[in-house]
């Protein structure tokens, strides 16, 4: 006896259930007679008869009757379950995780984050502060969010902002007892806050460029973070210098509680994208969340 197909067997149980051709025909949206010859073919496969027909009735047969109890249930839990899958592609749900460096977090996700989530009560974010370059396939995230020059070629990446530069900046009272820097070496003088990306990694040295002429100082002082904002706070407090996106210094530049120095020496980088691995068919609430966030210009 050669399997059934699906279709043929819920082509049966509709028959069976309305015990009318007529009336499953029109809820399969088929005609009675293409119905009537995808019974008969399921019952030579089957090698038994499944319904008995006058010319005024259908009904099951004893063996229609017990294929119908055994089958039903199931069908009908597979009609739920395709269902729910359609309610998840017009409501978006799940859990989405992201792992970023908190300045990522602090300019990209939060501004966006009440708003997605308000949107789409039965998706879930989770944000892992991270300034290493973690591998989102063995860690199990759906994502991370890093410069754009830093991704690696098979991840897809989405740009999630434009291209920024690094500021040096200081408190006021910190120049008045300082000499503004005049060009990068100038900064082995002064006090920096330095930031270590990871735990056993060195000091990120601070990039420079004009000119085509490009530095890498390295800089010292007494307080190191693996957060760009905890070296943003310290500078307020007036730590030290540290050199922080633009972004991060804007607002307090612009209120004077901190000044830039050499900003014509300060590089552009390719801006924040959201990168995650190639996949056939991403989730509905991962869709909506890239949508939610990427960088419309």
């Amino acid at each position: 006896m050669s399997t059934p197909r699906l279709n043929d067997l819920q082509a049966f149980l509709a028959v069976a259930r309305d015990q009318s051709f007529t009336r499953a025909a029109v809820k399969l949206g088929v005609t009675a007679s293409a119905l009537s010859h995808t019974i008969r073919g399921l019952e030579e496969k089957m090698g038994v008869r499944l319904l008995a027909r006058t010319t005024r009735n259908v009904a099951p047969t004893e063996a229609g009757e017990k294929l119908m109890n055994a089958i039903g249930p199931l069908l009908d839990q597979i009609t739920t379950e395709v269902a729910v899958l359609g309610e998840m592609r017009d409501k978006p749900a799940g859990t989405i995780r992201v792992t970023c460096s908190d300045d990522a977090a602090e300019n990209i996700i939060r501004p966006k984050l009440t708003g997605f989530l308000a949107q789409y009560p039965d998706i879930h974010v989770e944000v892992c502060i991270d300034y290493g370059f973690t591998n989102i396939v063995s860690e199990r995230f759906d994502a991370g969010i890093r410069l754009g020059e830093s991704i690696s070629k098979d991840m897809i990446a989405v740009r999630l902002g434009p291209d920024w530069r690094l500021s040096v900046v200081g408190t006021p009272e910190y120049f008045e007892k300082h000499p503004a820097p005049q060009q990068p070496q100038d900064l082995t003088q002064h006090t920096c806050i330095n930031i270590r990306h990871s735990p056993n990694g060195n000091c990120y040295a601070w990039e420079f460029e004009k000119d085509g002429r490009k530095l890498n100082t390295r800089v010292s002082g007494q307080f190191t973070s693996n957060s760009m904002i905890h070296v943003l706070n310290a500078a307020l407090d007036g730590v030290g210098l540290a050199y922080v996106p633009d972004f991060l210094a804007e607002p307090h530049l612009a209120s004077g509680r901190l000044k830039e120095v050499l900003a014509d020496w300060s590089p552009y980088f390719e801006g924040f994208h959201l990168y995650y691995p190639n996949r056939r068919q991403a989730s509905p609430a991962f869709t909506a969340f890239v949508d939610a966030i990427r960088y419309r210009g």
